[in-house]
């Protein structure tokens, strides 16, 4: 029992020591982290030198080429004229367009008076007859 007893007691002594050394381990306080070393600057972006435009009609002298631009300056010409021409086409268009939109509603308006005028007629017609209806049967039968 002894033994026991002795051998309860250096266990219980060293598991206190062992926890006594952990708990050391685990109560250090942390390091700060390290400040990284700055990268260094990337080198700057170099801006190409535009290469020279080329002659776009290349082989043709001062005259040819005043001619051809010439050409191509009276088909814009041309161009133009005959879109102004259809510009003017589509406003006479649009101001006929109109003219007929103005009578269509004017027809309306006048259509809409006549069938006011019917309904107008049509309600003294109903009237004369309800007063023509009791006047000639319901009365008679009453003065009975």
């Amino acid at each position: 029992m002894k033994s026991y007893l002795i051998s309860g007691l250096v266990a219980i002594l060293l598991t206190i020591s062992l926890q006594s050394a952990f708990a050391v381990e685990t109560e250090q306080e942390p390091q700060p982290p390290e400040i990284p070393e700055p990268s260094p600057e990337p080198d700057p972006i170099k801006k190409s030198e535009p290469e020279p435009v080329p002659d776009p009609f290349p082989g043709e002298t001062e005259s040819e080429k005043i001619q051809r631009l010439t050409t191509e300056i009276e088909k814009i010409k041309q161009e133009n004229t005959n879109l102004q021409g259809q510009i003017s086409n589509l406003k006479n268009d649009k101001l006929r367009l109109e003219s007929q939109i103005s009578e269509l509603n004017q027809t309306v308006e006048n259509l809409k008076e006549i069938t006011m005028e019917q309904i107008r007629v049509i309600m003294d017609l109903v009237n004369r007859l309800k007063d023509v209806v009791f006047e000639k049967i319901f009365s008679p039968t009453i003065n009975l």
